[in-house]
Protein backbone atom coordinates (compact mmCIF):
# COMPACT_ATOMS: atom_id res chain seq x y z
CA UNK A 1 0.00 0.00 0.00
CA UNK A 2 2.85 2.53 0.64
CA UNK A 3 4.20 1.77 -2.50
CA UNK A 4 1.23 2.75 -4.12
CA UNK A 5 0.13 5.94 -2.25
CA UNK A 6 4.07 6.86 -3.18
CA UNK A 7 3.40 6.24 -6.84
CA UNK A 8 -0.13 8.22 -6.67
CA UNK A 9 1.75 11.22 -5.14
CA UNK A 10 4.75 10.97 -8.11
CA UNK A 11 1.85 10.64 -10.80
CA UNK A 12 -0.10 13.67 -9.16
CA UNK A 13 3.26 15.41 -8.97
CA UNK A 14 3.87 14.85 -12.42
CA UNK A 15 0.29 15.83 -14.18
CA UNK A 16 0.77 19.22 -11.67
CA UNK A 17 4.09 19.72 -13.32
CA UNK A 18 2.82 19.75 -16.61
CA UNK A 19 -0.50 21.86 -15.91
CA UNK A 20 2.01 25.00 -14.26
CA UNK A 21 4.19 24.34 -17.58
CA UNK A 22 1.37 25.19 -19.71
CA UNK A 23 0.39 28.16 -17.34
CA UNK A 24 -2.68 26.08 -15.20
CA UNK A 25 -2.91 25.15 -11.94
CA UNK A 26 -4.23 21.89 -11.32
CA UNK A 27 -4.55 21.74 -7.80
CA UNK A 28 -3.99 18.25 -7.07
CA UNK A 29 -1.18 18.46 -4.61
CA UNK A 30 -3.65 19.82 -2.25
CA UNK A 31 -4.39 17.76 0.48
CA UNK A 32 -8.61 18.24 -0.01
CA UNK A 33 -7.81 17.15 -3.85
CA UNK A 34 -5.49 14.16 -3.19
CA UNK A 35 -7.88 12.32 -1.33
CA UNK A 36 -10.58 12.65 -3.76
CA UNK A 37 -7.70 11.30 -6.45
CA UNK A 38 -7.43 7.71 -4.27
CA UNK A 39 -10.73 7.76 -3.40
CA UNK A 40 -11.71 7.85 -7.10
CA UNK A 41 -9.03 5.60 -8.29
CA UNK A 42 -10.00 2.67 -5.45
CA UNK A 43 -13.25 3.42 -5.91
CA UNK A 44 -12.93 2.42 -9.71
CA UNK A 45 -10.59 -0.20 -8.72
CA UNK A 46 -13.28 -1.87 -6.66
CA UNK A 47 -15.80 -1.51 -9.58
CA UNK A 48 -13.67 -3.16 -11.88
CA UNK A 49 -12.22 -6.23 -9.88
CA UNK A 50 -15.89 -6.99 -8.67
CA UNK A 51 -17.40 -6.88 -12.69
CA UNK A 52 -14.76 -9.57 -13.29
CA UNK A 53 -15.40 -11.78 -10.52
CA UNK A 54 -19.43 -11.46 -11.60
CA UNK A 55 -18.81 -12.24 -14.83
CA UNK A 56 -16.52 -15.49 -13.33
CA UNK A 57 -19.06 -16.37 -11.41
CA UNK A 58 -22.05 -16.54 -14.14
CA UNK A 59 -19.24 -18.27 -16.72
CA UNK A 60 -18.93 -21.22 -13.72
CA UNK A 61 -22.24 -21.47 -12.79
CA UNK A 62 -23.80 -21.02 -16.61
CA UNK A 63 -21.22 -23.73 -18.08
CA UNK A 64 -21.44 -26.21 -15.19
CA UNK A 65 -25.35 -26.25 -15.55
CA UNK A 66 -25.08 -26.23 -19.62
CA UNK A 67 -22.67 -29.62 -19.48
CA UNK A 68 -24.94 -30.97 -17.24
CA UNK A 69 -27.93 -30.54 -19.25
CA UNK A 70 -27.10 -31.21 -22.07
CA UNK A 71 -24.89 -34.07 -21.52
CA UNK A 72 -27.35 -36.48 -23.59
CA UNK A 73 -27.12 -34.44 -26.69
CA UNK A 74 -22.88 -34.49 -26.22
CA UNK A 75 -23.81 -38.53 -25.88
CA UNK A 76 -26.08 -38.61 -29.45
CA UNK A 77 -23.58 -36.38 -31.17
CA UNK A 78 -20.43 -38.73 -30.27
CA UNK A 79 -22.17 -41.59 -31.24
CA UNK A 80 -22.90 -40.50 -34.53
CA UNK A 81 -19.33 -39.07 -35.54
CA UNK A 82 -18.15 -42.19 -34.11
CA UNK A 83 -20.20 -44.55 -36.47
CA UNK A 84 -19.33 -41.78 -39.32
CA UNK A 85 -15.64 -43.02 -39.65
CA UNK A 86 -14.77 -44.43 -36.73
CA UNK A 87 -12.68 -41.78 -35.58
CA UNK A 88 -11.92 -39.65 -32.87
CA UNK A 89 -14.74 -37.68 -31.21
CA UNK A 90 -12.67 -34.36 -30.59
CA UNK A 91 -10.62 -32.27 -32.64
CA UNK A 92 -8.13 -30.54 -31.02
CA UNK A 93 -5.92 -27.19 -31.33
CA UNK A 94 -3.87 -25.25 -29.62
CA UNK A 95 -5.79 -21.49 -29.50
CA UNK A 96 -4.28 -18.28 -28.46
CA UNK A 97 -6.34 -16.29 -25.64
CA UNK A 98 -5.52 -13.31 -23.23
CA UNK A 99 -1.97 -11.81 -23.57
CA UNK A 100 -1.18 -14.49 -26.27
CA UNK A 101 -1.04 -17.49 -23.61
CA UNK A 102 -1.79 -20.29 -25.58
CA UNK A 103 -4.30 -23.40 -24.69
CA UNK A 104 -6.13 -26.41 -25.69
CA UNK A 105 -8.94 -25.93 -27.79
CA UNK A 106 -11.62 -29.12 -28.65
CA UNK A 107 -14.50 -29.05 -30.94
CA UNK A 108 -16.75 -32.19 -31.23
CA UNK A 109 -14.70 -33.45 -34.90
CA UNK A 110 -16.95 -31.89 -37.98
CA UNK A 111 -14.17 -33.27 -40.33
CA UNK A 112 -12.41 -35.54 -42.29
CA UNK A 113 -9.73 -37.43 -39.96
CA UNK A 114 -7.05 -35.94 -42.03
CA UNK A 115 -8.25 -32.35 -42.53
CA UNK A 116 -5.38 -30.26 -41.20
CA UNK A 117 -2.84 -32.16 -43.91
CA UNK A 118 -5.69 -31.21 -46.64
CA UNK A 119 -6.11 -27.82 -46.00
CA UNK A 120 -3.19 -25.98 -48.00
CA UNK A 121 -4.41 -27.99 -51.00
CA UNK A 122 -7.21 -25.17 -50.65
CA UNK A 123 -6.17 -22.74 -49.09
CA UNK A 124 -6.49 -20.53 -52.66
CA UNK A 125 -10.20 -21.18 -52.24
CA UNK A 126 -10.76 -19.12 -48.49
CA UNK A 127 -14.21 -17.32 -48.55
CA UNK A 128 -11.86 -14.54 -46.58
CA UNK A 129 -9.72 -13.50 -49.26
CA UNK A 130 -6.51 -11.53 -48.48
CA UNK A 131 -7.05 -12.52 -44.75
CA UNK A 132 -5.64 -13.91 -41.98
CA UNK A 133 -8.40 -15.78 -41.24
CA UNK A 134 -9.41 -19.47 -43.56
CA UNK A 135 -13.12 -19.78 -44.16
CA UNK A 136 -14.92 -22.05 -47.03
CA UNK A 137 -18.60 -22.07 -47.91
CA UNK A 138 -18.47 -25.84 -48.98
CA UNK A 139 -15.29 -26.98 -47.44
CA UNK A 140 -14.78 -30.83 -48.83
CA UNK A 141 -13.51 -31.44 -45.75
CA UNK A 142 -16.78 -31.63 -43.57
CA UNK A 143 -18.29 -34.62 -43.01
CA UNK A 144 -22.07 -35.38 -43.21
CA UNK A 145 -22.90 -35.13 -39.23
CA UNK A 146 -19.89 -32.49 -39.62
CA UNK A 147 -22.32 -30.10 -41.67
CA UNK A 148 -25.31 -30.63 -39.45
CA UNK A 149 -23.58 -29.56 -35.84
CA UNK A 150 -21.50 -26.17 -37.60
CA UNK A 151 -25.30 -25.27 -38.92
CA UNK A 152 -25.87 -25.07 -34.78
CA UNK A 153 -23.07 -24.41 -34.02
CA UNK A 154 -23.08 -27.75 -31.75
CA UNK A 155 -19.41 -28.66 -32.51
CA UNK A 156 -18.50 -25.47 -29.93
CA UNK A 157 -19.78 -26.73 -26.89
CA UNK A 158 -16.76 -28.67 -25.62
CA UNK A 159 -15.48 -25.51 -25.06
CA UNK A 160 -17.68 -25.09 -22.33
CA UNK A 161 -15.04 -27.22 -20.32
CA UNK A 162 -12.52 -24.34 -21.36
CA UNK A 163 -15.17 -21.92 -19.82
CA UNK A 164 -14.96 -23.78 -16.47
CA UNK A 165 -10.87 -24.25 -16.61
CA UNK A 166 -10.85 -20.08 -17.01
CA UNK A 167 -8.74 -20.60 -20.51
CA UNK A 168 -12.05 -18.90 -21.92
CA UNK A 169 -15.95 -17.03 -20.87
CA UNK A 170 -18.77 -17.41 -22.49
CA UNK A 171 -19.04 -13.57 -24.20
CA UNK A 172 -15.41 -12.20 -25.79
CA UNK A 173 -13.66 -12.68 -28.65
CA UNK A 174 -13.18 -15.63 -30.39
CA UNK A 175 -9.53 -17.22 -29.98
CA UNK A 176 -7.26 -17.56 -32.55
CA UNK A 177 -5.07 -20.17 -33.95
CA UNK A 178 -1.29 -19.37 -33.95
CA UNK A 179 -0.81 -18.88 -37.21
CA UNK A 180 -3.33 -16.54 -37.73
CA UNK A 181 -1.64 -14.25 -34.93
CA UNK A 182 1.54 -14.72 -36.69
CA UNK A 183 -0.19 -12.71 -39.23
CA UNK A 184 -1.75 -10.09 -37.18
CA UNK A 185 -0.97 -6.22 -37.11
CA UNK A 186 -0.23 -4.47 -33.61
CA UNK A 187 -3.71 -3.09 -33.87
CA UNK A 188 -4.53 -6.46 -34.69
CA UNK A 189 -3.50 -7.73 -31.02
CA UNK A 190 -5.71 -5.92 -29.49
CA UNK A 191 -8.48 -9.08 -29.44
CA UNK A 192 -6.10 -10.53 -27.20
CA UNK A 193 -6.24 -7.70 -24.56
CA UNK A 194 -8.88 -9.72 -22.68
CA UNK A 195 -10.25 -13.57 -22.18
CA UNK A 196 -11.45 -15.30 -25.35
CA UNK A 197 -14.93 -16.54 -25.35
CA UNK A 198 -17.52 -18.74 -27.12
CA UNK A 199 -19.71 -16.29 -28.79
CA UNK A 200 -18.63 -12.28 -29.48
CA UNK A 201 -20.05 -9.12 -31.29
CA UNK A 202 -19.59 -10.50 -35.30
CA UNK A 203 -20.67 -13.96 -34.54
CA UNK A 204 -24.60 -13.00 -33.90
CA UNK A 205 -23.62 -10.35 -35.86
CA UNK A 206 -23.10 -12.57 -39.31
CA UNK A 207 -20.26 -15.12 -38.08
CA UNK A 208 -17.93 -15.96 -41.24
CA UNK A 209 -19.68 -13.78 -43.40
CA UNK A 210 -17.84 -11.13 -41.44
CA UNK A 211 -14.65 -9.99 -42.65
CA UNK A 212 -11.72 -10.17 -40.73
CA UNK A 213 -10.95 -6.18 -40.63
CA UNK A 214 -14.95 -5.79 -39.19
CA UNK A 215 -14.29 -8.89 -36.55
CA UNK A 216 -11.26 -6.92 -35.19
CA UNK A 217 -12.68 -3.70 -35.09
CA UNK A 218 -16.51 -5.31 -33.52
CA UNK A 219 -13.74 -6.97 -30.91
CA UNK A 220 -12.25 -3.91 -30.15
CA UNK A 221 -15.29 -2.50 -30.01
CA UNK A 222 -16.78 -4.65 -27.31
CA UNK A 223 -13.06 -4.96 -25.49
CA UNK A 224 -13.63 -0.71 -24.56
CA UNK A 225 -17.19 -1.31 -23.71
CA UNK A 226 -17.66 -4.41 -22.13
CA UNK A 227 -20.20 -4.66 -19.24
CA UNK A 228 -22.89 -6.85 -17.67
CA UNK A 229 -25.75 -5.98 -19.65
CA UNK A 230 -23.78 -6.27 -22.95
CA UNK A 231 -22.47 -9.29 -22.30
CA UNK A 232 -26.32 -10.76 -21.59
CA UNK A 233 -27.82 -8.73 -24.89
CA UNK A 234 -24.91 -10.90 -27.00
CA UNK A 235 -25.61 -14.08 -25.25
CA UNK A 236 -29.63 -13.46 -26.04
CA UNK A 237 -28.60 -12.58 -29.92
CA UNK A 238 -26.50 -15.72 -30.04
CA UNK A 239 -29.61 -18.12 -29.77
CA UNK A 240 -31.67 -16.80 -33.33
CA UNK A 241 -28.03 -16.52 -34.72
CA UNK A 242 -27.92 -20.23 -34.07
CA UNK A 243 -30.69 -21.36 -34.85
CA UNK A 244 -30.64 -19.27 -38.25
CA UNK A 245 -27.51 -20.35 -38.73
CA UNK A 246 -26.30 -17.59 -40.78
CA UNK A 247 -22.71 -17.45 -41.68
CA UNK A 248 -22.18 -21.06 -40.27
CA UNK A 249 -19.32 -22.78 -42.36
Amino acid sequence: MKTSLKGDDRRLQLMDELYRRYGGDSGLTTLSNRVRFWRKKYAWSIVVSGAKTLKRIIDILAAGLMLTALSPLFLAVAVAIKLTDGGPLLFWQSRVGKWGREFPFPKFRSMVVDAEQLKESILDQSHHEDSVTFKMKKDPRVTWIGRIIRKVSIDELPQLWNVLKGDMSLVGPRPPVPKEVELYTLSDRRRLDIIPGITCIWQVSGRGDIPFEEQVQLDVQYIESQSFWMDIKILQKTIPAVLTGKGAY
